[in-house]
């Protein structure tokens, strides 16, 4: 595991995932399917997409010091949508 082998560096390796996100792509595709849309905001307990800004927040978190103790983790930034 990546996070083994660098954490004696003092550098962490997380990973960030997603979920369903307006960003041009997603509003495109749900352009085509808005069904698509309409299961992802019904099927996300906080009962809609997530924003750009959301995730990047999360992002920022993981690049800053208070995340310094995170290593070898999957952050979902879904909604509650798993």
């Amino acid at each position: 595991m990546l996070s083994k082998e660098l954490g004696p560096r003092k550098i962490t390796v997380n990973a960030l995932s997603p979920g369903g996100t307006g960003t041009e792509v997603g509003h495109a595709a749900w352009a085509m399917c808005e069904e698509a849309k309409k299961q992802i905001v019904e099927s996300t307990p906080l009962g809609r997409v997530g924003q750009p800004e959301d995730i990047a927040r999360v992002a920022v978190f993981l690049a800053s010091d208070d995340a310094g103790w995170l290593t070898g983790e999957i952050i979902y930034a879904n909604g509650g949508n798993m």
